[in-house]
């Protein structure tokens, strides 16, 4: 039974082209192909990583915040009341009026009281300031080395100014040192990130940040095994770009550096829209929907890894409503702060 799972899980034509086999990319003398048990290297990587992480906030990220000045509000703690701790935790975090009737029936407390208790309560759960800048400055510091990384991996390949190139010889291509870390590293952060989620901050796209994570994994897994190593490449350096930005400004935001951080927003969003919403579906889809039917006939492989671009894609849709939405309420709000200062003017001046 499990021999029989394997052979069709490693059956040739689900991750190679026709004519080609696994025979055809065992190393040679002058090749060196890329292989899945090396992805089990990305398991170790996560773990090392974590702790990488737990170092670097504790002795960098910490002392930075607080040479910044960066302080957690002072918040009050909620009342004990086991009443409304067990409706807190089981039930929900911001009860419906016609609940706080009901709790106010069980606890004898006022409307008013209810209310500030479930305020304060949700407070104690909020994570501090310093947590959040201390997650930020790992990330960012992480993205700057990935894309550099990634830049000096990629700036003497042909393929990366000419993105025919890409499928050259495929899918007989030599693995490269430098892709071999590249993935590794960047799987085994994707991958410390999920096993870290029950302990990181939680975003309102929490669950939108775990599909994330779990399609790019899959998609690096996939083009590996498959050697679809020189688009994979790519597609990770123009992900970390805008991430580096995103970062940053939050770090800005975070020490109240509003005009820096304002300024790194404004770079964000159009790096973001430029890469994720022109460069990644016009360039790279592109490049892995249409040059490959030059070469060869599509097959399961060719699909599946278009498809799990697409949903890649689709986030990036979703994240530019977000950030345009945000873009444009900052914009407005700058205006009419503008028209609200200058209309002070003209009214001291009369």
């Amino acid at each position: 039974m499990l021999q029989t799972i394997r052979e069709w899980l490693w059956w040739e034509r689900l991750w190679l082209p026709e004519k080609v086999s696994w025979a055809d990319l065992e190393d040679k003398e002058d090749r060196t192909y890329a292989k899945a048990s090396q992805l089990y290297a990305a398991v170790p990587c996560a773990l090392c990583l974590l702790v990488v992480r737990y170092l670097f906030e504790r002795y960098l990220a910490t002392p930075l915040a607080n040479a910044l000045g960066i302080r957690d509000k002072v918040r009050l703690t909620a009342e004990q009341n086991p009443i409304l701790e067990k409706y807190f935790c089981s039930q929900a975090r911001n009860p419906s009026q016609t609940d706080v009737w009901s709790l106010c029936k069980k606890t004898g407390w006022s409307e008013k009281k209810v209310q500030l208790w479930f305020r304060r309560r949700r407070n104690q759960d909020r994570p501090g300031l310093r947590k959040r800048f201390c997650e930020a400055s790992w990330r960012c510091g992480f993205y700057v080395c990935a894309f550099l990384g990634g830049l000096l991996a990629l700036y003497d390949k042909p393929w990366f100014y000419d993105l025919k190139e890409v499928w050259a010889e495929f899918p007989k291509q030599s693995m490269l040192p430098s892709q071999y870390w590249y993935y590794i590293l960047e799987m085994g952060f994707y991958l410390s990130l999920l096993l870290s989620l029950t302990f990181d901050v939680k975003r309102k796209d929490f669950n939108e940040q775990v599909i994330h994570h779990v399609a790019t994994l899959t998609l690096l897994s996939f083009s590996w095994i498959s050697n679809y190593i020189r688009i994979g490449t790519l597609v990770m350096a123009v992900h970390d770009s805008s991430d580096v930005v995103l970062e940053g400004g939050k770090l800005f935001n975070y020490a109240k550096w509003e005009q820096t951080a304002n300024v790194m927003f404004v770079v964000f969003t159009l790096v973001f829209m430029v890469t994720r919403l022109v460069i990644f579906p016009f360039w790279l889809i592109h490049c892995t929907w249409v040059y490959p039917l030059e070469r060869f006939d599509p097959f399961f492989g060719y699909y599946f890894f278009n498809v799990m671009l697409l949903v890649l894609q689709i986030l990036h849709i979703y994240w530019a409503f977000l950030i345009s939405r945000m873009a444009y309420k900052f914009i407005f709000s700058k205006v009419l702060n503008y028209i609200h200062c200058n209309l002070i003017l003209v009214l001291n001046a009369v």
